[in-house]
């Protein structure tokens, strides 16, 4: 069996790994001209990391990111509503990770060329089309300059082309641009001291005006540094089409998010507006999705990603989901090697659903909805956080969200009142 996947992202790269591990031969044709680091940090969380840990991968992991420690949910006057523990700490086998995602690419690139060979990575392809029968799949591709076309066969395509994909486009070519919610999103990183455990991750804000600390790297000749993600959320608009096409690189300016910041979080822990000046380049994001489709899978032909089910960067669950879509495919062909129609309809039928339940959680804000409920409770601010929600509530939200993305915590969860256990 030969497969071809279209786009070398997080998810197109993972899932090379996992065909590759149960005896599956693919190739990865990126229209990009190199595979670069783009973007700033995310989490990947301990189910998605059990799956990368089983390629053995955690070796690389470890010297590409930070283990995450601690979760604390905060109001914008930085008054926790809820913290919880991470990872090992929080009883799972492996750790959560917070990680750059173009080094998390890296290190997934890097095992692809390793095991796959440096063929299995095809640079400047650009798709053009394809078109299936019942023996195969034809599809050609842009490259170099555009001039010439390449034709490659084979068993199956995977559309692990993002938001933007053309795979996704071909099956349902009326679907428009991605939906906007109104809301921008900024991020950046720099070389800061660390906070708390030196492995805690900060959210303070709700969807309306939000801002995300946890540190990314660390690095042995910066010592009393962390290598500082931040993230801030503003509302800017209504719901849409998006103002600008979504891009990684997409540079932002420091006019139009320091007036969003300044005498709007107030935080013991850091100073974000220091931060933010401190940051030598940062990106601007419009916050989309898009809506749940149908079906992904027609033939031998499927979705898989960003492609499959983009989702609000809420929860931590965009690269997560990507690689248990990886791992799920490669595991329901290698189950009907001599079916793969059938081996995809399979797949689609165990992720459909559940990646759709995130997404839609994921609109409403996610596990992160505790923030909203006591914002809009007490917008003022707090001295006694079981005046303004219970534990049960709080806990209904946070461990609701677990259960729906599928990594619910085998320890207890706790409030912030009491010791995370």
């Amino acid at each position: 069996m030969k497969v071809i996947i279209v786009g070398g992202g997080i998810g197109g790269l993972a899932t090379a790994l996992n065909l590759h591990a149960v005896g599956i031969t693919s190739v990865v044709f990126e229209q990009s001209s190199q595979i670069r680091e783009l973007g700033v940090g995310i989490n990947t969380l301990p189910h998605a990391i059990e799956v990368l840990a089983g390629l053995g991968l955690l070796p690389a992991l470890d010297a590409a990111g930070v283990r995450t420690g601690e979760l604390i949910y905060m109001n914008r006057q930085g008054s926790r509503i809820w913290q919880e523990l991470r990872g090992l700490a929080a009883g799972f086998a492996v750790p959560q990770f917070s990680i750059h995602r173009g080094k998390l690419q890296a290190v997934l690139r890097q095992a692809v060329l390793e095991r796959l060979g440096p063929e299995a990575i095809c640079t400047g392809h650009q798709l053009v089309d394809f078109e299936q029968d019942p023996s195969g799949v034809r599809a050609r591709f842009k490259t170099g300059s555009g001039e010439g076309l390449t034709a490659v066969s084979g068993d199956l395509l995977l559309g692990c082309d993002g938001i933007h994909s053309r795979v996704r486009a071909a099956f349902y070519p009326d679907e428009g641009p991605p939906s906007w919610n109104g809301i921008m999103l900024w991020r950046g990183a720099t070389w800061w001291p660390p906070f708390l455990s030196g492995r805690s991750m900060i959210i303070a804000g709700g969807m309306g005006a939000k801002l995300v600390l946890y540190p990314i790297l660390t690095d042995p000749a910066r010592p009393g540094e962390v290598l500082m993600n931040w993230a801030v959320t503003s509302r800017q608009g209504e719901a849409g089409p998006p103002p600008h096409r979504e891009d990684w690189s997409r540079p932002g300016r420091l006019a139009d998010l320091l007036p969003l910041v300044q005498d709007r979080f107030t935080l013991t822990e850091l100073d974000p507006v220091a931060l933010i000046k401190a940051t030598p380049e940062f990106y601007e994001y419009p916050m989309c999705d898009r809506e749940p489709l149908p079906r992904w899978s027609h033939g031998r032909v499927t979705l898989l990603g960003d492609a499959a089910h983009p989702m609000y960067p809420v929860g931590s669950n965009g690269a997560s989901q990507a690689i248990l879509d990886a791992q799920c495919l490669a595991q329901s062909l290698a189950a009907e090697p001599g079916d793969p129609a059938s081996a995809l309809t399979h797949y689609e039928a165990q992720r459909l659903a559940k990646t759709t339940e995130v997404v839609l959680t994921n609109r409403v804000g996610g596990p992160e909805r505790v923030i909203d409920l006591v914002e809009g409770r007490a917008p003022d601010g707090f001295t006694d956080i079981s005046t303004v929600a219970s534990h049960d509530e709080l806990t209904a939200i946070v461990r609701g969200y677990a259960q729906t993305a599928g990594f619910a915590a085998p320890g207890k969860l706790s409030g912030p009142d009491r010791s995370p256990t």
